[in-house]
């Protein structure tokens, strides 16, 4: 068993190392726009799988294609040994079917993204603050507790939602998430961060890992 277990291992080991080759290309109508996952997370479409295809579809719109599912590096290494998954961070990055092959100019951009979007322009809250907006925030409401970004080709605001305890035991859960919209090489795409809120920690990784996120994604359209 224990030689099952350390090739078991290797096969993860080469299965996450190539999932952490390089940015990829996916095809939106006419345009090839470039992809890539930050820095700790992997994309895992390439696996195939049906359970993970199921979890990343919990977290979109049916009329959305997914054209990323990111989980971080050490789930993903839990996946191939068939290890249970911690999930606390994932992200994703979506195209709308209908807008697919539509070219998207920057009036048009600034249509989809206000419809999709709520407007703020208050900064999210920080510390005993934010402490104290989620402990009244009731179940199954996402609240906007701020904006991110605002730019001619990139909209991007920060969502909290309390979801419902497992058992009257545990407490419930608060999920934070960026939602973003970004124009790319005359597409609109989404692309959403997810991390479970357990102390203003979090809010920082939210933002920093959103910001990084989309100058990646711009740097690597721009060639």
């Amino acid at each position: 068993m224990p030689h099952v277990r350390a090739a078991t291992a290797l096969i993860g080991f080469l299965f996450v190392s190539a999932a952490l080759a390089a940015p990829f290309a996916v095809q939106v109508g006419e345009a090839r726009i470039g992809l890539d996952a930050p820095p700790g997370f992997a994309d895992t479409t390439f696996t195939g799988s049906p359970r993970l295809q199921e979890l990343a579809e919990s977290l979109t719109s049916p009329s959305n294609r997914i054209l990323l599912f990111a989980i971080s590096d050490g789930d993903l290494r839990k996946f191939t040994l068939g290890d249970p998954l911690e999930l606390r961070r994932s992200m994703i990055a979506v195209t709308s079917k209908e807008l697919e092959r539509e070219h998207v100019g920057a009036q048009r951009f600034a249509q989809i993204s206000a419809a999709a979007l709520p407007r703020s322009g208050a900064q999210p809250p920080a510390g005993a603050e934010l402490a104290e907006y989620i402990a009244r925030q009731a179940p199954g409401q996402p609240a906007l507790l701020g904006e991110l970004r605002r730019d001619a080709d990139v909209v991007s605001v920060l969502m909290g939602e309390r979801g419902a305890p497992a058992s009257r035991s545990q407490k419930a859960p608060y999920m934070l998430s960026s939602n973003t919209f970004m124009l790319l090489r005359g597409k609109a795409l989404q692309f959403v961060v997810f991390s479970l809120y357990e102390s203003p920690a979090d809010v920082d990784w939210v933002r920093s890992i959103t910001a990084r996120w989309i100058d990646d994604l711009r740097r690597l359209n721009s060639r």
